[in-house]
């Protein structure tokens, strides 16, 4: 089913597994769609930035999107981001992966805009290029991308596309932004639009009272994420936070630019949800003073959520 402005829930941000030889690792794509499907969360994210997209080749991204698409089934919605430095290859990846059984797309912004009117042009402009039928996941992430898009900027782009259904919100510190997008819609002059939050999840707690819709980030333990979006729906703000606080020291040790990615793979590799946690070159590897602090950091966690024991979900070896 292709995505709507009612989705919901927890979307993984999966990255790309590697062999130590840089090679794709196929069968550790499986491994985690089926570890995202067997804990509950309702999609995936695919060839985001920390799914290392710039460095694959156009074939490979296809092909990528197409194994976790194909293994997903029924069972997940698939998200591909498809951003590019031209409109041409971000047509033809979405096009494919909206053919190959995709929910949606997701774009973000080059990072030469700077006036509101260039970002308002370019994503009506990448809005026509990938088809109006393509529903698509608007990406504001500038602490990365070095776009600033303000409130007013994101009603403009929703309003210009009706295919966009979905802010992947991303902004650092952004629960003000949240609470001015609700506030639009409130007042009319903001359609309906679901709101998934990234970075690592270090503001979820409360970007769900917020007025979030749930996560779309890659934490090492997306049950968590899981857990907090429904406790917090619930209501039961407490055990939201105490279990939020819980993780907090690993998400933001996570979170670090440069390591992020490294220290996640690190730990998906230890849950034995991937056989490696190589990052193909150039890209950082985990020293062992970093390894020895992750392994602290769970230990930590483990004291509050037996989750984090690091007892194999799953067999990737092979």
């Amino acid at each position: 089913m292709k995505l709507t402005s009612k989705a919901a829930g927890t979307f993984a941000i999966a990255p790309t597994p590697f062999f130590d030889d840089g090679r794709i690792d196929d069968k550790s794509i499986d491994s985690l769609i089926d570890f995202y499907a067997s804990i509950g969360c309702d999609g995936v994210t695919v060839l985001g930035i920390l799914g290392e997209a710039p460095k694959l080749e156009s074939a490979e991204s296809e092909s990528v999107a197409a194994r976790f698409i194909k293994r997903a089934g029924s069972k997940l919605q698939i998200i591909v981001g498809v951003s590019a430095p031209g409109f041409a290859a971000m047509r033809s990846l979405a096009l494919k992966s909206m053919d190959a059984g995709a929910a949606a797309v997701m774009i973000a912004p080059p990072p030469h805009l700077r006036t509101d009117d260039q970002i308002t042009a370019y994503f009506k402009q990448a809005s026509e290029a990938i088809g109006e039928d393509v529903p698509w996941v608007l990406q504001d992430y500038p602490l990365t991308l070095n776009v600033v898009m303000t409130p007013a900027v994101i009603r403009r782009i929703v309003m210009d596309s009706k295919s966009c259904v979905m802010l992947k919100h991303e902004d650092w510190p952004g629960l003000e932004k949240i609470t001015a997008l609700r506030g639009f819609q409130k007042d009319g002059s903001l359609r309906e639009l679901s709101i998934l939050t990234g970075n690592g999840g270090t503001f979820l707690d409360f970007e769900m009272e917020r007025g979030a819709d749930g996560a779309m980030t890659g934490y090492a333990f997306p049950e968590m994420l899981i857990d907090v979006v429904d406790l917090s729906k619930k209501g039961e703000r407490d055990k939201a936070h105490d279990l939020f606080d819980a993780h907090l020291p690993l998400v933001r040790y996570e979170q670090q630019p440069g390591v992020g990615l490294s220290v996640r793979k690190y730990v998906l590799q230890k849950r034995g949800i991937i056989a490696s946690a190589a990052q193909r070159k150039p890209g950082p590897v985990l020293s062992a003073p970093a390894k020895a602090e992750v392994d602290y950091l769970l230990s930590r966690v483990a004291r509050f959520d037996k989750r984090a024991n690091l007892q194999p979900q799953s067999s990737a070896a092979g």
